[in-house]
């Protein structure tokens, strides 16, 4: 589990978390939503360490991740960053760097490293590009590459921000497929996502968020019913049944 508490964060004298207190399940998808400039960004890289907090703030199966190391941490949590930059190399060296939290000062991959890379080809359906050069590639595949990467990091959690960017609709359902997946694997899957219907369907528990503030962390369903998605978005969202699933609408 990743436990966080009171947590509060400014960028200058621009308060940006305050007092967040949540947690996030292995074995579980939790999506984070609220409006632009909320602070979910900024919680995601907190709990990247992407920007270094206080002692007694956030932990990791236990333990104090301001105390962790960097290669200790990474084989923790690996981060899916939105609005990457594109590197000169293939795809198989991109998918092979997610492995460096394993790796010798030499950086010399192992059989297990190479096994790893492969498996999360596979498992993201870009085995085909291995040998392309990322920046040959349309938005959506170079997005499935980076979570390929995420993947052969074999980390126990994964945070990602807007997963679903530059993906058609086919592409989203074989992301949802896969994160279901990687969740009944005992993979802790974090996200943020913009698109509330989607978050909606997709996750085990949801977090709103607004000005900074957690204000309610619940399953789907109740998040809905209490009307606050409604309140704090100026927007309706109303459920839909069909079949034995449902899923959310603007109306």
């Amino acid at each position: 589990m990743i436990e966080i508490k009171d947590l509060s964060f400014s960028y200058g004298k621009k308060e940006v978390l305050s007092n967040v207190s949540l947690s996030f399940e292995k074995g579980s998808i939790t999506t984070i939503i609220g409006p632009n400039g909320c602070g979910k960004t900024t919680l995601l890289n907190s709990v990247a360490g992407i920007i270094r907090q206080s002692k007694n703030t956030i932990f990791i199966d236990g333990k104090d991740s301001a105390l962790m190391k960097r290669k200790e941490r990474a084989r923790k949590t690996a981060y899916l960053m939105q609005g990457k930059s594109i590197p000169d190399m293939t795809v198989e060296s991109l998918i092979l760097h997610g492995r460096f939290p394993y790796t010798s000062l030499g950086g010399t991959y192992s059989e297990e490293d190479r096994k790893a890379a492969v498996e999360a080809m596979k498992k993201t359906s870009v085995s085909h590009l291995a040998k392309r050069n990322i920046s040959t590639l349309s938005g959506g595949m170079r997005q499935n590459v980076f979570i390929a990467m995420a993947l052969s990091q074999g980390s126990d959690y994964i945070l990602m921000d807007e997963p679903t960017t530059f993906l058609d609709i086919s592409k989203q359902a074989e992301l949802i497929r896969l994160l279901r997946s990687l969740a009944k694997d005992k993979k802790g899957i974090v996200s943020v996502l913009h698109d509330l219907p989607l978050a909606l369907t997709l996750s085990d528990s949801i977090v709103l968020m607004a000005d900074g503030r957690v204000i309610m962390q619940d399953t789907p369903q109740k998040i809905h019913e209490s009307g606050l998605i409604n309140k704090i978005f100026n927007a309706e969202i109303k459920k839909v049944y069909g079949n034995e699933e449902y899923y959310y609408t603007f109306r």
